[in-house]
């Protein structure tokens, strides 16, 4: 098992195109927690204005396995993950954290909560996501 530092999950996360186009970037990592955000911009609206649920999505899927890469090493795919929308999401940035519940050697359950963030409002609650990651045996390109 190879062990992410900080500085290597943020060159994980740059390896990946569509993170790179909508501006995901690393917030924290380590110890089972990890926190990602993405500045939100008008490309990714949805009809009344709001961000599109496949963005809240794509980032409570990365974030999840983020937080499982601190405990189960750099080689980690989502297994699956439920999502719940709680209220739209507007604002200037998202911002995903999310917590390792349980592992084992192979496989950890992580529950992360989606909040939109708008200056210095308090930022609200759009979505809360739990999945499970695996940790797979080839090198991933």
């Amino acid at each position: 098992m190879v062990v992410l530092d900080a500085t290597s999950a943020r060159e994980v996360l740059d390896r990946q195109p569509f993170a790179r186009l909508i501006g995901t970037e690393l917030l924290a990592f380590g110890d089972g927690v990890a926190s990602l955000a993405i500045p939100i911009r008008p490309e990714l609206g949805q009809q009344f204005g709001f961000v599109h649920g496949g963005v809240l999505a794509y980032l409570a899927d990365n974030a999840l396995t983020f937080a499982a890469g601190t405990v189960l090493g750099s080689n980690v795919l989502t297994g699956g993950f439920s999502i719940t929308y709680l209220r739209p999401a507007a604002g200037t940035r998202l911002r995903a954290e999310a917590r390792v519940t349980g592992a084992t050697r192979r496989q950890a359950v992580v529950h992360c909560e989606i909040r939109s963030e708008d200056g210095g409002a308090e930022p609200v609650l759009c979505a809360v996501a739990q999945g499970t990651t695996r940790a797979v045996e080839r090198e991933l390109g």
